[in-house]
């Protein structure tokens, strides 16, 4: 729901002036958040998975904050594609390379996110990433998918990520290195539905799904931790940003069907084109998680 200027106050990130909600989680406690006053709120099951992860005081380009960024309630959707290695290596800074599935087929996704209960209050986002091979490795691709998915931790790069309000994009672009912007984004997941939709800078459609959501598995907090490292350059420097998701209720369905999957104009449309995405392999969704977001840090990638 947008805010007013009386239910809002402006705070510094780096020298960038933003507004945020009025006795929100930022206003009140500038990423230092009471986890007693979270473990409050009905939408949170339990903050037992953040008590196990104590906060660090960095530097970083947005002045010093607290790192992790905790997401007490989230809820994703992702719709991983296969894709052609020579559109993918295309859109790849020349350090990384695909993780291919098989000779000249890469992975590719298309993520919606909803941050319900969050450090830096409500808001929602999406994303075109690629699947990569981790930095500095030499082994075969399928080595590498083969650990990943054992593991349970990807690496990507990121060609588009929008999201709802000037906080996160501010945080993700500049703190990040994120390809972030501010548009209208809406994102509803429940146990039976999936939406998004993503609108360009005319309030047209960019991107748009609708899917019945898979049938949920129910996990203890803490039973299923997934990780994801993402690459940025950031000043000319490589970084990695791991983020850490405990998940509490998902499902997936591979070769999904009946998706109504909307390619309209915009930033993420053309990205998604670019790909040239030959078919939707995976549907997951998730309708409880949680996520730790952490700061990036400097990373060493060899030239190719």
């Amino acid at each position: 729901m947008p805010s007013t200027h009386e239910n809002t106050v402006e705070v510094d990130l780096g020298g960038r002036t933003v507004t945020v909600p009025k006795d929100g989680l930022y206003d009140r406690y500038r990423m230092n958040t009471d986890l007693d006053d979270v473990a409050r709120d009905p939408r949170v099951r339990s903050v037992d998975f953040f008590r196990r992860l104590p906060k660090t005081t960095v530097d970083s380009a947005i002045g010093e904050t607290l790192t992790p960024n905790f997401y007490y309630r989230i809820s994703t959707a992702r719709l991983t594609m296969l894709a052609p290695t020579r559109a993918i290596r295309a859109r790849l800074p020349r350090e990384l390379a695909p993780l291919e599935v098989a000779p000249g087929l890469g992975l590719a996704s298309l993520m919606f996110f909803r941050y319900d209960v969050c450090d830096i209050d409500f808001y929602t986002e999406a994303a075109v990433g690629i699947a990569v091979r981790p930095a500095r490795h030499g082994r075969l691709g399928f080595v590498d998918l083969a650990a990943a998915l054992q593991n349970d931790h990807l690496t990507s790069y990121v060609l588009s990520l929008p999201v709802s309000t000037e906080i996160a994009q501010v945080r993700g672009h500049d703190g990040y290195g994120f390809p972030k912007w501010v548009t209208d984004l809406d994102v509803h997941i429940d146990a039976d539905r999936t939406t998004a939709t993503v609108a360009n800078d005319h309030r047209e459609t960019d991107v748009a799904l609708s899917v019945a959501t898979p049938a949920q598995t129910s996990h203890p907090t803490g039973a299923r931790v997934s990780a994801l490292t993402s690459y940025t350059s950031i000043n000319g420097s490589w970084h990695s940003t791991l983020s850490q998701t405990n998940v509490l209720s998902t499902g997936s369905t591979y070769l999904p069907r009946n998706i109504d999957l909307r390619i309209g104009q915009g930033r993420m449309a053309d990205d998604v084109r670019s790909l040239a995405p030959i078919r939707t392999v995976r549907l997951d969704v998730t309708t409880e998680a949680q996520l730790a977001l952490h700061m990036p840090v400097p990373i060493s990638i060899p030239s190719r």
